[in-house]
């Protein structure tokens, strides 16, 4: 049984792990749109990450022997595929609709599930799929001929496959005896991603002056390094700490639900300090979309809306995770109730 202090303290990471994945498009965005390429800031941030939490990956080293497929998969999928695919759309797109895009990742989840594994779903997971299809479809004004940049609609939706793998192995993570513990997943994700991206962003070939430069933020100019290690301390490694404890002191349910704050948190940010705005049928979509997600994610799995047995298992935005067995992965899941929980 959770502890009154504990439980108290809930809210307020899964806020703080909101809020941190929901920064990292603003911090990035600059960097790329200084002349830094996207696969080269994702090495940053994955590699800046990898080092902070070396000291974790070291207390956790026995995961290399016992989970070595799930830390591959991991730092392949959750870390280079998903970064690289999101900061890739950032440079074409609004970082809001990038995001929001990525919330197609609870569908998607549906959709394996019911045609890959051949299990039901409940109709409430399905009303909240349809309505975030829907909500999409206004975001990229689709009746406009998507006036949006098409390749980095599709680098989203590349986002939003590569979180598919992530709760897939956030499922397979945090069944059994064998449990890989989430923190230690984070660590050896991040090193291997930082690998990964190594070979493919070549960053021997990055402009490093841009980070000892300034930087232009919605017409003021700011240190690249300084958003840069806002974007490797807090908006990654604070974030998926917090995100980690944050289910570890709620249900994976209410902190899935907090977490769906992430996108309009991001849109915000992004209309702020980037001056991106979105028209009203946008915003409307945004709001489906998030309402759909909702609808996603607290739909238990186990009963039917009519009482029978279903597998469904819910998600929420991007991200970046392994599970404990009462714990989520880097951008939280938990495994404790069969829920599936992500952000970015």
């Amino acid at each position: 049984m959770r502890a009154p202090g504990s439980r108290n303290a809930g809210p307020g990471l899964a806020l703080l792990a909101a809020l941190a994945f929901g920064s990292s498009g603003v911090a990035a965005k600059p960097l790329i749109a200084a002349g830094l390429d996207p696969l080269h800031v994702v090495w940053l941030r994955a590699a800046g990450s990898a080092l902070v939490m070396l000291p974790l990956a070291w207390r956790h080293r026995r995961l290399v022997t016992r989970r070595p497929a799930l830390l591959a998969g991991f730092g392949l999928l959750a870390v280079a595929g998903v970064q690289a695919c999101y900061f890739a759309a950032l440079s074409r797109i609004p970082v809001g609709v990038a995001l929001l895009v990525e919330y197609l990742a609870p569908a998607l989840v549906l959709g394996w599930v019911r045609f890959v594994r051949r299990q039901p779903v409940t109709r409430s997971a399905a009303i909240g799929v349809v309505l975030a299809l829907g909500g999409l479809a206004s975001v990229v004004e689709v009746w406009s001929g998507l006036t949006f940049d098409a390749a980095g609609l599709l680098l989203a939706l590349g986002a939003a496959f590569c979180q598919v793998g992530y709760f897939i192995l956030a499922d397979h993570g945090g069944e059994g005896e064998d449990a890989a513990d989430p923190v230690g997943v984070i660590a050896y994700g991040m090193a291997v991603g930082a690998l990964v991206l190594t070979v493919v962003a070549r960053p021997w070939d990055m402009d490093f002056s841009v980070l000892a430069g300034r930087v232009e933020l919605n017409g003021a100019a700011v240190p690249a390094g300084l958003l840069l290690a806002w974007l490797v301390l807090f908006a990654t490694v604070i974030a998926y700490l917090a995100g980690v404890v944050s289910v570890r002191r709620l249900s994976p349910q209410v902190a899935g639900v907090v977490a769906c704050l992430e996108a309009v948190i991001a849109t915000v940010l992004a209309w702020v300090l980037l001056g991106e705005h979105l028209a009203a049928p946008q915003l409307v979509g945004g709001a489906v979309v998030l309402l759909g997600a909702f609808i996603a994610q607290v739909a238990r799995p186990g009963a039917s809306d009519d009482g029978g047995d279903v597998a469904a298992p819910a998600a929420d935005g991007a991200g970046d995770g392994g599970t404990g067995e009462d714990g989520p992965g880097p951008n939280g899941s938990g495994a404790d109730d069969g829920t599936l929980r992500a952000s970015r």
